[in-house]
């Protein structure tokens, strides 16, 4: 396997395009029941812990582009086989591979269950599970630039829900979030765990690297992405604090799409409707990111096609949502792979950074790799 990944001319993106794909694979279904998750932990506090997440998340970016940066043009598959060599490289990309596929199938079947639960009851989980995945296989197949155009527009196209926010804020009482850290540092943290694993995505990075055009440009684009992240699920958890009484958003499951329901417009009685059809929008590219990153394992890992890996994980997606029925058994997966995926998204890329600065300052002479050799 080539460390470096060499794409055309054709497929190089802006270094600013990385606002968008950050930001877009970290909105996702996890932050229409994040409320609810950090109260449970932080109480009112909860909005501190959200923010301290979006400040972890920065912290662990800030990581990964240092890392990749001491390369030329390497992604998280490339650096696995210069650090650990073959065979135990390549079965840690295998090990990542999965990571990326079971974050696009927890993705895929939280949002058919929100479908299901607030516009069509009586929907087939296969049908729409059919729609998203044949949607997003067929822009990976268009290719990383097609990928990208989809969080570009997500981002743009839903810039409006923010403002809806505003709509709650008349009907909110302030004292709610009184008194300010009334919660121990254990439950703010934990609340600050358990918030990190709804924000997630920006280690989709480590993918994307090899096709940033001006690389130097990587670091502040990227961190752009994950403040604007942070301050959304920062507002909305605050909006949502002062919104609820305590029991009431410890019982409401989705408290996110719940505020939509007080929006009234002429001839539209039930908001939240548009809010959950919008919210595919949202959904389309974390599936879009996930499912290329693991796609391109098997052009990397394998020296096969893309497009046929890119087959093989959506037929088993697919598959696998039908042994999936019940609402504890998509909490249980859920939980599994949002615990995972926060050593996986934060604490092994940063465990990973000094592992390659180690390598490549003690044996630079036969790292070919790296920069600077």
């Amino acid at each position: 396997m080539e460390v470096n990944v060499k794409p055309r001319d054709g497929l190089q993106l802006h270094a600013f395009l990385l606002i968008f794909i950050v930001h877009s694979t970290q909105i996702g279904v996890g932050l229409v029941g994040l409320p609810r998750i950090v109260y449970l932990d932080a109480g009112h506090d909860g909005w501190i812990s959200v923010f301290l997440a979006g400040v972890l998340g920065g912290v662990s970016l800030w990581f990964m582009v240092k890392m990749l940066g001491q390369y030329d043009s390497a992604d998280l598959y490339g650096i696995h086989a210069d650090v650990f060599g073959k065979w135990i490289g390549n079965f840690l990309s295998l090990m990542y591979m999965g990571y990326l596929a079971a974050a696009f199938f927890v993705i895929y079947i939280n949002y058919i269950e929100i479908v299901q639960v607030w516009i069509f009851p009586n929907l087939p989980t296969w049908q729409l599970g059919l729609v998203l995945t044949l949607l997003s296989a067929y822009a990976v197949y268009g290719g990383i630039r097609v990928v990208v155009g989809t969080a570009f527009l997500s981002v743009m196209g839903t810039l409006w829900m923010v403002f809806v926010l505003f709509v709650p804020l008349k009907h909110s009482e302030i004292n709610h979030i009184f008194p300010i850290l009334d919660a121990d540092i254990e439950q703010i943290l934990k609340g600050a765990h358990n918030s990190s694993l709804s924000m997630m995505g920006m280690e989709l990075v480590l993918f994307v690297y090899p096709y940033i055009k001006e690389k130097q440009k990587t670091q502040i684009f990227s961190q752009i992405g994950n403040a604007y992240t942070a301050f959304i699920f920062t507002l909305v958890t605050f909006v949502s604090i002062i919104y609820y009484a305590g029991g009431s958003l410890e019982q409401t499951i989705w408290p996110v799409i719940s505020l939509f329901k007080i929006v009234r417009l002429p001839n539209l009685e039930r908001f939240e409707i548009i809010a959950v059809s919008f919210w595919m929008l949202i959904i389309v590219p974390n599936l879009c990111i996930y499912l290329w990153a693991a796609s391109k394992g098997f052009s990397r890992i394998f020296a096969g096609k893309q497009k046929w890996g890119l087959w093989i994980l959506v037929s088993l997606i697919f598959v696998s949502s039908f042994f999936v029925k019940a609402r504890y058994q998509m909490n249980l997966i859920s939980d599994i792979i949002g615990k995972f995926g926060f050593y996986a998204a934060v604490c092994y890329p940063i465990l990973l950074y000094f592992i390659v600065s180690a390598k490549n300052k003690y044996f630079r002479g036969k790292n070919n790799h790296a920069k600077g050799s």
